[in-house]
């Protein structure tokens, strides 16, 4: 059976290699292995999850004073359905075209498997060059936008520095991501991840309430079409943190098992960003407007600084999460790449150095981008609607409709539509439905709105303004 040969062929490399590796371990190095070296199906759960909801969870009250409250409530629960179908699309076609490449004896054990790789396996270069164009500048984009997010959340605490500021010191802060090796090794990160953000979303949540409704507070959303779609883009963005599913997929021991899990991590990560959004937005109202970060309208506690520092934390492992498969890009591109060291000897001194050099470019144009356009919040829709919308909904959705288009491809697949959905017929109309919608509403609707209000900011605020949204500040 087909099904059958998949699980040999793609557990089999990484099963090999954990022995091999294994065999060399003392006693002692035990304990960092359970923290450091993480690739089963709980180690993929926090990874999705940690990296779905980071900064955004902060602006999502934002989003709904654009919105109004049921709009932003059934646009989260219908772009996280969205965006779980077409991380299911990007597991099937990862798994794939592992398993093409495997029965061909392709060793995978010392190469990261990337989102590109797998378009130019089964649809050619014209593919791979446009998926590799979108993820890529997505993940740029998306590192920008976690230095940016540190900025905005680190002033409220301390605001004897500007944010440009605060954005020089912590790029150089998370520029210390390129040593970290791989996915793998994210397994504390991962875990403590999600906690921060638990917190922060239930501190939002329990703050707003506990605040209560300020003087006067009006409900007007949505009462213009730019900030409506401005809003829903936000939304789309927010569950588009799938770009790096492959390298996800890639680290796990038995990748084939991943095909739910961005759908249960979404369904936690649902009952983090709806109870904060609709609090603060029932709090603060169209005060949101003006605010597009949710920390700066709650007044400043103990708990309040917890969770700003929580979130900074957390931001510095999202930087880590988007720019790995930049690093990885890097290193395919200079030809350091396949080397042992990025399983075997990642650990290694003399190996980690010379990759965290290697790497170390990579930083340097987020770092200047982040200067650029410091606009927390307005960007995240400017990115959701022209890059999200094709590298994690159209893209997905049209490279499985056409890797499946021969009726050979479909009899042979390695992993089979479920009955439930109608078999081919059903997954073909699903996905039809998501890239007419996302390019119509996303991208078209959606770009138009996020562009129209991002050049707003850079008229009011101007290009390299030094304290975005400060009180009292040029």
């Amino acid at each position: 059976m087909a099904s059958e040969k998949v699980e040999t062929v793609v557990a089999g490399n990484y099963i090999e290699m954990e022995r091999e590796e294994g065999d060399s371990k003392s006693a002692k190095n035990k304990l960092s292995n359970l923290f450091w070296h993480g690739g089963s199906v709980y180690d993929a759960w926090f990874s999705c999850a940690s990296n779905q909801v980071a900064q955004v969870l902060l602006t999502l009250p934002y989003s709904f004073s654009q919105l109004g409250m049921l709009s932003g409530i059934l646009f989260q629960l219908f772009y996280g359905l969205m965006g779980s179908w077409t991380a299911y699309l990007i597991s099937l076609l990862y798994v794939e075209y592992r398993t093409r490449k495997e029965r061909e004896k392709v060793d995978f054990r010392n190469h990261v498997i990337q989102w590109f790789e797998v378009l130019d396996g089964l649809l050619g270069k014209h593919w791979r060059n446009i998926g590799l164009f979108f993820n890529c500048t997505f993940l740029l984009f998306g590192s920008v936008i976690q230095l940016i997010a540190c900025a905005s959340n680190i002033y409220y605490i301390n605001d004897n520095l500007d944010k440009r500021t605060w954005t020089y010191i912590f790029g150089a802060c998370c520029a210390t991501t390129v040593f970290i090796p791989s996915f793998h090794n994210y397994r504390v990160w991962s875990f403590l991840g999600l906690m921060m953000t638990s917190y922060t979303a239930w501190y939002l949540t329990i703050a707003s309430l506990l605040h209560g409704q300020i003087d006067g507070v009006k409900h007007s959303g949505p009462n213009k079409m730019v900030l409506y779609f401005t809003g829903a883009t936000n939304i789309l963005y927010t569950f588009g943190g799938h770009a790096v599913t492959v390298e996800i997929m890639h680290a796990m021991w038995k990748p084939q098992k991943f095909k739910m899990i961005y759908l249960i991590a979404t369904l936690y990560v649902l009952t983090l960003t709806l109870p904060s959004a609709s609090a603060v937005y029932w709090a603060f109202g169209d005060l949101l407007l003006t605010h597009s970060n949710a920390l700066s309208l709650l007044p400043r506690s103990g708990f309040r600084d917890t969770a700003v520092i929580l979130m900074l934390i957390h931001q510095f492992i999202t930087f880590g999460f988007a720019c790995t498969p930049l690093y990885f890009v890097w290193e395919k591109f200079i030809g350091v790449h396949e080397t042992k060291s990025v399983f075997k000897r990642a650990l290694e001194t003399k190996s980690v150095f010379k990759r965290a050099l290697a790497r170390l470019p990579v930083v340097i144009p987020i770092w200047f981008l982040a200067i650029i356009f410091p606009f927390f919040g307005p960007i995240n829709s400017t990115v959701g609607s022209l890059l999200v919308s094709f590298t994690v909904y159209i893209i997905p959705s049209l490279a499985h409709m056409i890797t499946f288009a021969p009726s050979s491809a479909r009899e042979n697949a390695v992993e089979r539509p479920p009955s439930f959905l109608g078999g081919w017929a059903g997954m073909y109309s699903i996905n039809i439905f998501v890239v007419v919608w996302v390019l119509i509403v996303g991208f078209g609707f959606g770009g138009w709105a996020s562009m129209l209000n991002f050049i707003q900011q850079i008229n009011t605020f101007g290009l390299f303004t030094k304290c975005y949204q400060c009180p009292h500040k040029a």
